[in-house]
């Protein structure tokens, strides 16, 4: 872990998964305060947004933060710009490969670029590309998601580039004894997004947090692509109307990609629109049962609702435990 520490220039290698409308200011300072490593997610941000939340972050952070990007945002360019003149020193980038120059650019600011392969093949693409570090994040997790586990990847994909660059695994991690696995594994670090939605600093509703407390793993399902013409990306939520809603909006694209109305990227586009609203529905107004309860399956360990800094502490005393125990024998 303090190879993926020194990387982060945090105290702790445990990385922040960046929740739309979550994962803002007041969240991602704490968690760097605690010692982690807070991302701020741009999701669909314009670029004044995002200039306004990372000043608004340096304000409340003593320690160093990340800003995650979404590869298909139209304005990705001019992102990209605000986080260099902030200085900002770890640009995530989610969903899909880079365009080409991304990864340059946000180097040539002297930024360290940190990337999600969903396959070990586009792993090592990304490595020859120049990122500087990779998250390996499984279906467990919540949001968009790949279709294979994080324990397979992680078996399929450490032994072979955890010795190029620091390599940090999601999906599904609730507890200490798991990131102390994937740390015996090769991994430098490890990325949780769930278990901090319900910490105090989180200005998520508290109708969102008390969902989230009374789930169960198995509430944390994956949408379906009703029309394979669109290359929708499942997402992980706890089941509720919104289901029904995105099924509803598939259905409604694709009519529009019949008539002609929009192109295949406008399409995708739309579709992301739609889950930023949804989300934003159930984050900021409280709506549980027409919003996205976006949630990875580790859900069902959040029971209750703790300070940012206890969460970490308590996940570092069950690793620590973990490998001690393990050393014993």
């Amino acid at each position: 872990m303090a190879r993926g520490a020194d990387f982060l220039g945090a105290d702790h290698a445990i990385l922040a998964g960046a929740m739309s409308w979550v994962s803002e200011r007041n969240l991602v300072a704490a968690i760097s305060n605690a010692g982690g490593f807070g991302v701020i997610a741009c999701g669909a941000m314009t670029p004044e947004l995002l200039d306004a939340e990372i000043t608004a972050t340096k304000a409340l952070a003593t320690k160093p933060f990340g800003v995650n990007l979404i590869t298909m945002h139209p304005a990705l360019s001019d992102l990209i710009d605000v986080c260099a003149r902030h200085g900002v020193g770890h640009v995530v980038l989610a969903g899909g490969l880079p365009p080409g120059g991304a990864i340059e650019r946000i180097k040539a600011s002297g930024a360290k670029v940190i990337c999600f392969p969903p396959t070990l093949a586009f792993a090592k693409k990304l490595i020859r590309s120049g990122v500087d570090a990779l998250v390996i994040e499984g279906m467990e997790a919540g949001g968009h998601i790949g279709p294979v586990s994080t324990s397979v990847l992680a078996q399929e994909m450490l032994p072979e580039i955890a010795g190029t660059l620091p390599v940090f695994v999601a999906g599904g991690i609730g507890r200490g004894e798991a990131i102390a696995g994937y740390l015996e594994m090769g991994a430098a670090g490890v990325q949780l997004g769930t278990r901090f939605v319900c910490a105090t600093e989180s200005i998520a509703h508290p109708n969102f947090k008390k969902a989230f407390i009374r789930a169960s793993a198995r509430d944390a399902v994956a949408s379906v692509q009703i029309d394979p013409r669109l290359p929708v990306i499942p997402v992980r939520a706890l089941k509720n109307a919104s289901s029904d809603l995105f099924t509803a909006k598939q259905r409604e694209v694709a009519l529009s990609l019949d008539e002609g109305k929009v192109a295949m990227a406008e399409a995708q586009l739309q579709i992301e629109h739609y889950w930023a609203g949804a989300l934003r529905r159930a984050v900021v107004d409280g709506d549980v049962e027409n919003g996205s309860l976006m949630a990875g399956q580790s859900v069902g360990m959040v029971t209750r609702e703790e300070p940012a800094a206890d969460i970490i502490r308590a996940l570092l005393d069950q690793a620590a435990a973990a490998l001690e125990s393990r050393a014993a024998f």
